[in-house]
């Protein structure tokens, strides 16, 4: 029967033929044979089965196999021994190894015709010990997975004892790390990906039947993706056991992870990193809950350096996972809670935000319900991350446009998300991470490095950078030998101009300007730090100078005997390229201007006047509540004092005046210096006995003028420095104390500009105290920023003027005369003059991001203003004037209006926006519209360029063109210059070296040579990370 059925298969008659002669010789397994015609018939069957060459034959082999065996159980016992199957599992079969698969289905066949079988036990006993030996020969996933189906359809076969059952667990776990899929189609891919759910499965089983087994089953695979062996990467399919452990046994074994003093920092990070790879597994279930609670675990014991690392590593990939349906979830999943707990610095955000509108187009166009719900959650998480990371209008703009049709969360749910997702701790041992090494950004223009919460400064530092005038004025100064804070200017405006570093560190400048009274590392007023900066570069200039006078007054017998060198010291800062007083120090020829305040009594109408010099006017809002019954400066008692207060910054003149500049009061997180010039009480109305009907009509003309300001949307700086120079009628408990009259009495005081600078400095009081709370809240009404302004400029002529020209704080009228008082002509008989109007441009901006004045960020929009302005004419015929206020008028073109058609000439590419290390170019579009865009984003500071050719800084040097306009540097700058850019490249041919090999490092950014590794934590960071947002769990936080 036998050699019929082995011609009949290999025969060529037609297939339906030969189905019909195979069915009678499986019916034929009924009748009686011998041993020997049964054993030929096992033989021929099992050959057909392992090696028939067409599927019609391997069919063939199992029918008859089957047949025959049920029929002549006894006979196939005899031949279905230990010593066929333990030769089949080792050697093999004929040209199939002991591997292939092929050979297990041959077993798992036999298995179930001897299964009631004396004999059947032994084989149970063989396959025990077999089943472990294929394991720990690392089965390819065919294999493995039809072992594993063979031990699930026998459980028998399973290894028996806990020792021998726990090593097939733990090696089961390698050989499941050992996996890869054998193509890429998407028919392999679900093969691929059914096998190893058919493995997983019996591990399942196993757990379940021997939980004893289960804990080293996980503690081997901790140690196999926590292995830094980087010739072996685990396959992602270690994600398929993951679904299969309690996950009631999450927080024990999180705990007993992260507290394990064995685990190192290294395997913990290489373990979670790998986790987060299982994301791309599909079907896989509680991947992304074991992957939060893991980083959450972390973040209860501290372990921030982990978190840093694989964040910034893996937040990519992550949001990556987002495009693919099947997975989708749990990266949404993980992607929020790394993002929503990543809360010290905006890195990990911004390395996924040039991805996100390509993905949110792409879930417009699905359509599909899923795809709406995910982006509901995307733009939710977008929103938190944007308004805790506030100062990136340049990154923002292009992701709120694709949003701007989805609901956005409102400000509650925001902080609440926030405060709930934030790490547990925000201690010192939270490092900052640095920005990777990259060369200078297509502006040509170089960053600053935050060196902790120095964003104040370095604001600052970039506005006086792009004030052209006075950096070409600091680059041309001869200072070889001097240690002074000017040198230190000087070499960090060489190194911003020609460093081809993306971002300079201004450690020595930082800590050479820092004021006294300014705690290191922590949150600061840049009006403040820009007073201070100017005043002791002010200061620094007189006394050097008078230095150089000094000697060169001891040497005027023995000037011939100088050498050149001498007197060239002699004259260090007495150099001087503006035309104008000698005298006069860079500060005062570039910031300086003059400001007279008049008091007029309204009972005697004499007047007392002082001249004050100023380097910035400090500009209060109008109180709307009292504007709308009172003058613009008429308010009853001293309820606003604390809340509105206006204010100059003076420069001192003398040592006593120096130690009044010394010990300023800082109002709402701007400096105040109480002088005539401060608004301290206000009255309701004027008194009645003492004033006439003509002040009357005034007051009553201001609050006319008044009232325009409050019914405009957006009030303008114009507003704001009208109101600065508006009258002020001094009555109630703020009366005038009137020399000729003796008495106190209702006055009017007035200002004047008398002297405008070259650079107008404005600073918008925007800090306000809270009585009620007893905390700083910020002003966050929006300004209009006119681009182009007249200043009304009122030339001194009073004798007056000599008198007290000096630099002071707090001039008393009877310092000069007793009786000066009384020769004073009325403050009346100068209003017939106008004032000159002269037109300023628009040249830096400094914002603060955030809500009160304990945190927040600074950065700043600048661009190159000449005297000339930017294009080299001044518009004056699109100026914005500044009226003046004696005359009671303001200018009636709406400043939007002005300001629109002033876009229109905006040149390309002329606005930058310096975000410490980041600089990008913007447009005064984005300078105008970053508080409506983005709320707690609002103009602080503000420098203008007056638009004159009479004090312009010359291009030409006696050494020919200077290169961009810039004075050629001093040999020693550009040696060191020289220097560190030569040390930069080595430091990028040393990274390009070592990047494949510290790969983890370089992913987390660590500092390079010469970076602070002491940067506090929630620091700004040196890539200018917004933030902080004035939330109560973040104090003292400055970004």
């Amino acid at each position: 029967m036998d050699k019929i059925l082995e011609g009949l298969v290999s025969s060529s008659h037609p297939l339906p033929l030969k189905r019909v002669i195979v069915r009678r010789v499986v019916e034929s397994a009924e009748t009686p044979l011998s041993q020997a015609q049964c054993r030929a018939m096992f033989a021929l069957s099992t050959r057909l089965v392992l090696q028939g060459p067409d599927p019609f034959q391997r069919q063939v082999g199992r029918q008859v196999l089957e047949a025959y065996g049920r029929y002549h159980r006894a006979e196939f016992e005899a031949f279905f021994d230990r010593g066929l199957v333990l030769g089949l599992l080792q050697r093999g079969y004929g040209p199939l190894s002991g591997r292939d698969p092929a050979i297990l289905d041959y077993i798992q066949a036999g298995l179930r015709l001897i299964m009631s079988c004396p004999s059947v036990l032994e084989l149970f006993e063989l396959l025990q010990v077999e089943a472990l030996r294929l394991v720990c020969e690392r089965p390819a996933p065919p294999l493995c997975a039809r072992l594993c189906q063979l031990l699930g359809d026998f459980p028998q076969c399973l290894p028996r004892g806990r020792k021998l059952s726990l090593a097939f667990c733990q090696q089961l776990v390698r050989s499941i790390a050992h996996f890869q899929s054998q193509g890429s189609g998407e028919a392999e891919l679900r093969l691929y990906v059914s096998q190893v759910t058919q493995v997983s499965g019996l591990l399942r089983s196993v757990w379940k039947a021997e939980p004893d087994t289960l804990l080293p089953s996980l503690q081997e695979l901790f140690a196999v993706i926590s292995s830094a062996d980087t010739s072996f990467e685990p396959s992602v399919a270690l994600a398929s056991l993951v679904q299969h452990i309690p996950l009631q046994m999450i927080t024990v074994l999180i705990r007993s992870l992260t507290t394990d003093p064995n685990v190192k920092d290294a395997s913990m990070t290489q373990a979670l990193c790998r986790m987060i790879d299982w994301l791309s597994w599909p079907l896989a279930q509680h991947v992304e809950t074991w992957v939060i609670a893991l980083l959450k675990g972390l973040a209860a014991v501290q372990k921030f350096t982990i978190l840093i690392d694989v964040t910034l590593l893996k937040i990519e990939l992550v949001f990556n996972r987002l495009w693919f349906p099947l997975v989708r979830p749990g990266a949404l999943a993980v992607l929020s809670h790394m993002l929503l707990s990543f809360q010290h610095s905006p890195e990990a955000f911004h390395l996924i935000v040039p991805h996100v509108v390509g993905l949110v187009h792409s879930f417009k166009r699905d359509g599909l319900p899923s795809s709406t719900a995910f982006l509901m959650q995307l733009t939710e998480l977008i929103h938190c991350m944007m308004y805790h990371y506030s100062g990136f209008p340049e990154l923002y703009e292009p992701i709120l446009e694709a949003i701007k049709e989805l609901p956005k969360p409102n400000e509650e749910k925001i902080k609440l998300i926030l405060s709930q997702s934030a790490w547990t701790s925000q201690s010192s041992s939270l490092p900052s991470c640095l920005s990777r090494l990259s060369g200078k950004s297509e502006t040509g223009k170089t960053g600053l490095i935050n060196l902790g919460n120095t964003c104040y400064m370095n604001s600052v530092i970039q506005a006086l950078f792009m004030a052209t005038d006075f950096r070409r004025h600091v680059l041309s100064l001869n200072l070889n030998g001097c240690n002074s804070l000017m040198r230190k200017l000087q070499h960090l405006f060489a190194f911003l101009a020609h460093t081809q570093r993306e971002a300079y560190a201004p450690r020595i400048f930082f800590e050479a300007s820092r004021p006294p009274w300014f705690t290191p590392r922590s949150q600061q007023d840049c009006s403040e730090y820009l007073r201070f900066l100017l005043d002791r570069l002010h200061e620094e200039e007189r006394t050097l100078r008078a230095l150089s006078s000094a000697k060169t007054a001891e040497s005027v017998m023995n000037q011939e005997s100088q050498t050149p060198e001498i007197v060239y010291k002699a004259q260090l800062f007495a150099e001087a390229p503006c035309t104008g007083s000698e005298e006069r120090t860079l500060i005062e020829k570039m910031f300086g201007g003059k400001l007279k305040t008049s008091i007029c009594c309204l009972n005697c109408k004499s007047t007392s006047q002082k001249e004050e010099a100023f380097t910035d006017l400090s500009l209060a809002f109008c109180p709307p509540t009292s504007l709308q019954n009172l003058g613009p400066k008429c308010m009853e008692h001293s309820e606003m004092k604390d809340d509105y207060v206006v204010q100059s910054s003076i420069l001192a003149s003398s040592a006593a005046e120096e130690t009044a500049l010394g010990n300023l009061e800082v109002n709402g997180g701007c400096d105040t210096i109480m002088n005539e010039g401060t608004i301290n009480n206000f009255s309701t109305e004027p008194n009645s006995e003492n004033t006439t009907n003509s002040e009357l009509n005034k007051v009553q003309d201001n609050r006319d003028i008044s009232q325009r300001l409050v019914g405009k949307n957006t009030p303008s700086v114009t507003d704001l420095l009208n109101y600065f120079l508006a009258p002020e009628i001094l009555s109630g408990d703020n009366k005038y104390y009137c020399e000729k009259c003796a008495s106190l009495q209702n006055a009017e005081k007035t200002m004047q500009i008398i002297e405008e600078p070259e650079y107008l400095i404005l600073t918008l009081l925007r800090f306000s105290y809270d009585p009620k709370c007893h905390i700083r809240r910020k002003i966050l009404d929006n300004v209009s920023l006119p681009l182009v302004l007249e200043l009304p400029v009122k030339r001194a002529t009073s004798p007056l003027a000599v008198v007290s020209g000096a630099w002071s704080v707090d001039v008393e009228i009877s310092d000069i005369g007793e009786n000066l008082a009384k020769k004073l002509k009325p403050s009346g008989a100068d209003e017939v003059t106008c004032p000159q109007l002269v037109p300023y441009m628009l040249s830096s901006v400094v914002v603060h991001s955030g809500v009160s004045s304990e945190s927040g960020h600074y950065y700043s929009y600048a661009r190159n203003v000449t005297g000339s302005g930017p294009s080299g004419l001044c518009p004056q015929s699109k100026a914005l004037s500044l009226v003046s206020p004696q005359n009671n008028l303001l200018a009636e073109e709406s400043p939007c209006t002005v300001v629109e058609n002033e876009l229109d000439t905006e040149m390309p590419k002329e606005w930058f926006l310096f975000n410490d290390s980041r600089v990008t170019f913007t447009s005064f579009q984005s300078v105008q519209k970053i508080t409506s865009r983005f709320p707690k984003d609002t103009a602080y500071v503000l420098f203008y360029k007056k638009q004159s050719n009479t004090c312009g800084f010359s291009t030409n040097s006696a050494n020919g063109l200077w290169v961009n306009g810039d004075p050629p540097l001093q040999k020693d700058l550009m040696d060191a210059i020289t220097k560190d850019n030569k040390l930069y490249l080595q430091e990028q041919e040393l990274s390009a070296r070592t990047q494949a090999l510290q790969a983890a490092s370089a992913s987390c950014s660590f500092r390079p040579n010469g970076f602070d590794d002491n940067d506090p934590p929630g620091s700004c960071g040196p890539t200018g990370g917004g933030g902080g947002g004035g939330f109560s769990t973040v104090g003292r936080l400055v970004f």
